[in-house]
């Protein structure tokens, strides 16, 4: 049953199946199957791991750190061990799924691969789930969680009953994943096809070649993860191997991506599917007009207007990030009056620019903002949503570069992308999937020194504590803090906000 095509957590080799081979309900071949997740603490696993039980699989997993996230899956009646030594890999195990982030030497994998146990990872199994459903993959560079989310929100409240796997928690669709309908109900093109899943489309290691959809999207494209591409090349030819995995247009295989900003035509050239362009630009297919002071966002088709609406979440970035939503769950039979009331209410999600709230420091009002924001795009397109949005005084921000490769080779970028920001506080720099050599050849320092060169307010901190002692000091009324990063730097905010008066 289980397919692990030239995997590095392979078990057993068997073969994938193409999309169009899979038959019966999705997600019903894993009923009653035994599952072991190895790293269920990650946003992707544990939906994951959530939805199959929902599906009726019986689900295990382990993770070394306790979160709020281990807590929900054990709510939910999910034992989660945080030992990982290789025995709490159940007595009776059909599968193991393991995390990207786990590597094959994992005690648990050993033990599982020593015991004749199939080891797939996320993206495989991610993959071999979506192949029995009409799936909707979300790629890109930057803000494939708040589309997810969006778009999630969209097909739930116009009634197409979406299994989804959100990157991030969004509270308004229940959390960050859900078991849906078997088919797509309504009388829209795909009506009667398998039922919809969701997924965000990870290009880290190339995990996104194992998705299997019909719909994809592709936001952006940029220079990330150059561990593991080392060109921006070798960037855009994994998203076009990407976009070849969508089937013909006959069978409904559909890609939208930006008319600026994705490298379209290098993508999508000889494309087996149908392909729709949207952007700023008259020339894209779908037309998107935002004014970014009032939020008003309109979508146009050619120049005829489609549907208006007000923009929850600021910044011209996730204007794109909504029209995109909209235009995709028009593609899947919602009616543009639905989609519009839908996007009115979004309300956001955890650590998207998320507003915190406002305390008493110093005598004076504070307003709090946690972004997961760690690639220099993303940190100029928040700064500058929030400077136009908020307006504040001061615009702090306590920045956690995430990975020592990344900051290294963007670092100029970095530098740059702070213009917006009168302090920059900087915390060492997190560690992760990089080896020691790479930890010594950059530091939060360097990042510090390229500030205060372009006549920036930057200081380095650590550890958390210090940060928080600091803001206390230099805070006074009508500024604004954003906690920025991938990393544990959001305990900052959490812990900031905790020790102030919160303000009405």
């Amino acid at each position: 049953m289980w397919c692990c095509r030239g995997s590095r957590y392979h078990g057993r080799m068997t073969t994938v199946a193409d999309p169009q081979e899979a038959t019966g309900l999705p997600g019903r071949e894993w009923e009653g199957q035994r599952l072991h997740f190895v790293g269920i603490g990650g946003c992707g696993l544990s939906g994951l791991a959530q939805l199959l039980l929902n599906r009726g699989a019986q689900c295990s997993g382990s993770d070394n750190v306790p979160s709020d996230l281990t807590r929900s899956l054990q709510a939910n009646g999910i034992p989660v061990s945080h030992t990982q030594d290789g025995n709490s890999v159940p007595a009776v195990c059909d599968l193991v799924i393991a995390s990207a982030a786990i590597q094959p030497d994992h005690p648990e994998l050993v033990a599982a691969r020593r015991r004749g146990i199939d080891v797939l990872s996320y993206p495989q199994a991610l993959g071999q789930l979506q192949a029995r459903h009409t799936g909707i993959s979300i790629a890109g560079t930057h803000g494939k969680s708040t589309t997810a989310a969006m778009l999630c929100h969209v097909l739930v409240r116009c009634g197409l009953d979406p299994s989804f796997i959100v990157g991030a928690t969004c509270p308004q669709i229940g959390g960050g994943s859900r078991a849906g309908a078997d088919t797509v109900p309504g009388m829209g093109p795909l009506a009667g096809q398998p039922g919809l899943l969701v997924a965000e489309a990870c290009e880290f290691n190339r995990s996104f070649h194992f998705h299997r959809p019909v719909l994809g999207l592709i936001g952006n494209v940029e220079e990330d993860h150059l561990d593991v591409y080392e060109t921006l090349d070798a960037i855009i030819e994994a998203f076009r191997e990407f976009a070849l995995l969508l089937p013909d247009a006959a069978q409904h295989g559909r890609l939208l991506i930006a008319h600026e900003g994705a490298h379209r035509q290098r993508i999508t050239t000889d494309l087996r599917c149908a392909v729709d362009t949207f952007g700023t630009s008259p020339d894209a297919d779908f037309q998107v007009a935002f004014d970014a002071r009032s939020r008003r966002l309109e979508v146009l088709r050619r120049g005829r207007p489609l549907a208006r609406w007000t923009n929850t979440m600021p910044g011209d970035h996730n204007a794109l990030n909504a029209a995109a939503a909209a235009i995709l769950a028009s593609l899947v039979g919602a009616t543009w009056p639905e989609i519009a009331a839908a996007l009115d209410s979004f309300e956001g999600l955890d650590r998207r620019m998320q507003r915190l709230g406002q305390c008493v420091v110093n005598g004076g009002d504070v307003v709090v903002y946690d972004d997961y924001g760690h690639h220099p795009s993303e940190i100029t397109a928040t700064l500058s949503a929030l400077r136009i949005s908020e307006n504040p005084r001061r615009l702090i921000c306590v920045f956690q570069p995430h990975q020592h490769s990344r900051t290294r080779f963007l670092l100029e970028q970095f530098a740059a992308s702070f213009s917006e920001a009168d302090v920059v506080i900087v915390p060492d720099i997190y560690f992760v999937r990089d080896s020691v050599i790479e930890k010594h050849r950059v530091t939060a320092a360097d990042l510090v020194d390229r500030l205060r060169q372009r006549n920036v307010t930057a200081m380095q901190l650590y550890p958390f504590e210090a940060i928080v002692e600091q803001l206390e000091v230099m805070c006074r009324d009508g500024d604004l803090v954003v906690i920025m990063g991938a990393g544990p730097v959001w305990q900052v905010a959490r812990q900031f906000l905790a020790r102030q008066q919160l303000s009405v």
